[in-house]
C-alpha cells in the first residue's frame, strides 16, 4: 500500500513536465498559421517544412532541457528570480491562448518576409520560434530541469522532446483533415482549454518562486 502511495506522486512528476510541454506548444493552435504559410507548397516542400519544423522543435527542448541551467548559473540568476519571470511569461501566454491567439509573442515583419524566401526558414521562423517553442517552452524545460539534474531525469525531458516532435510532425502532417472536422471554432475551443491550463501552472510556478525569495509569505 505504502509503495503504491509513494509511486504515484513520482509517476505525476515525470508526467507534469509532459503535459505542460504539450500545452504550451499546442501544435492544434498553429495549424490556421501552418496552412496559410504553406499555401501553394508542394507535397515534396510541405514534408520538408514539416520534417525540419519537428526537428528544430525537438533540438530547442533539449537544449533547454540540457543546457538551460548552465545558462543561469553563468548569468548569476537565481532559479527562484527565474521561476517568477517565465511565471509571468506564461500568464501572458495562457491569456493570450483563452483569446483564442496561438501565441503572446510573434515575428516582426521582417522575420516574415524572411520567411518567405524557404521552406525551412518558415519551418524555424515563425514555426518553430515563437510559435511553437517559444520562451514559454524554453522557460518550463529549465525550470523542470532544475528540479532534478540527474542525468536519468534529464534524458526522460529530452525523450519528451521526441514525444513532442512527433506530435507536431503528426498533427501538421493531418492539417488540412484535422481543420475540416474541428473547424475553426473547434481549434479555438481547444486553444481556449489549453490557455486555462497553462495559466494554472504558472500561477502555481510564480508562487512558488515568490515563496523562496520571500520565505515571510508561507506564514
Amino acid at each position: 500500500m505504502s509503495l503504491m502511495a509513494s509511486t504515484a506522486p513520482q509517476a505525476t512528476h515525470l508526467i507534469k513536465p509532459l503535459v505542460a510541454l504539450l500545452a504550451i506548444i499546442n501544435p492544434l493552435g498553429i495549424l490556421p498559421i501552418f496552412l496559410a504559410l504553406t499555401e501553394g507548397f508542394t507535397p515534396a516542400q510541405r514534408k520538408r517544412t514539416i520534417t525540419t519544423c519537428a526537428f528544430s522543435s525537438f533540438m530547442v527542448i533539449a537544449v533547454s532541457a540540457l543546457l538551460g541551467t548552465q545558462v543561469l548559473q553563468f548569468f548569476s540568476i537565481s532559479l527562484a528570480s527565474f521561476q517568477v519571470g517565465a511565471g509571468l511569461l506564461l500568464l501572458i501566454t495562457g491569456i493570450g491562448m483563452l483569446n483564442a491567439a496561438p501565441t503572446a509573442f510573434r515575428s516582426t515583419p521582417e522575420e516574415m518576409d524572411e520567411a518567405e524566401a524557404s521552406s525551412r526558414s518558415i519551418a524555424v521562423v515563425p514555426l518553430t520560434v515563437p510559435l511553437l517553442t517559444g520562451p514559454a517552452t524554453i522557460s518550463t524545460m529549465i525550470i523542470y530541469a532544475d528540479k532534478n539534474r540527474h542525468w536519468p531525469y534529464l534524458l526522460v525531458l529530452v525523450g519528451y522532446g521526441v514525444i513532442a516532435a512527433l506530435v507536431i510532425a503528426g498533427t501538421f502532417r493531418a492539417a488540412e483533415s484535422i481543420a475540416g472536422v474541428v473547424g475553426k471554432t473547434g481549434i479555438n475551443i481547444m486553444t481556449r482549454l489549453m490557455g486555462l491550463l497553462i495559466a494554472a501552472l504558472s500561477v502555481e510556478l510564480m508562487s512558488e518562486g515568490l515563496l523562496r525569495l520571500f520565505p515571510g509569505l508561507g506564514r
